[in-house]
């Protein structure tokens, strides 16, 4: 975990929260009130054409983080370490991905978190190996949603953010 900069606890916290990725990328912007509240105020499921360049892809994505950055103004990016697989080469491409947002957080002067799938995972569910219905079910739990269908990327998300604001307690 890198923690840098991290804001007094004693004011309203608003963290975004990523699961990275240049097919999808998982965004929720969570906020914590004085009164120790975390709400969710926004999550979505941004996806890029595959039919675009890998760079064109990443364009796509930027845009939207750097429009989420704007609206929502967080402090804080909590974003989910690179969990590699079978598929270096995915992997890899996720790994771009999180440096652009990294140097895009930093760039408008937000403090970054960091953690593995394990840690949020931990932190949401108690169980650091919680399959994806697992941390879903915790997520709605700890926050009012609003109905929606949402990806298991979008419940990565706020997990994340969540998890940056478990650590700040």
């Amino acid at each position: 975990m890198l923690i840098m900069s991290t804001p007094m606890r004693s004011e309203t916290i608003r963290v975004i929260g990523i699961d990275p990725g240049f097919d999808r990328m998982g965004i929720a912007i969570i906020e914590r009130s004085k009164e120790k509240k975390e709400k969710l105020l926004w999550s979505a499921c941004v996806e890029s054409s595959r039919t675009l360049s890998f760079e064109d892809r990443l364009v796509v994505l930027a845009n939207e983080f750097e429009r989420v950055l704007q609206e929502y103004v967080p402090s804080i990016l909590s974003i989910e370490k690179i969990f590699f697989t079978k598929n270096q080469r995915t992997g890899i491409a996720v790994a771009e991905a999180r440096g652009m947002l990294r140097y895009l957080a930093r760039k408008h002067t937000l403090s970054i978190m960091e953690y593995t799938p394990q840690e949020i995972k931990q932190s949401v569910t108690g169980y650091g190996n919680a399959d994806k219905k697992q941390v879903a079910h915790m997520v709605s739990l700890l926050l009012t949603l609003p109905p929606a269908r949402r990806h298991d990327d979008e419940y990565d998300a706020i997990a994340a953010g969540l998890t940056a604001l478990g650590h700040l307690r």
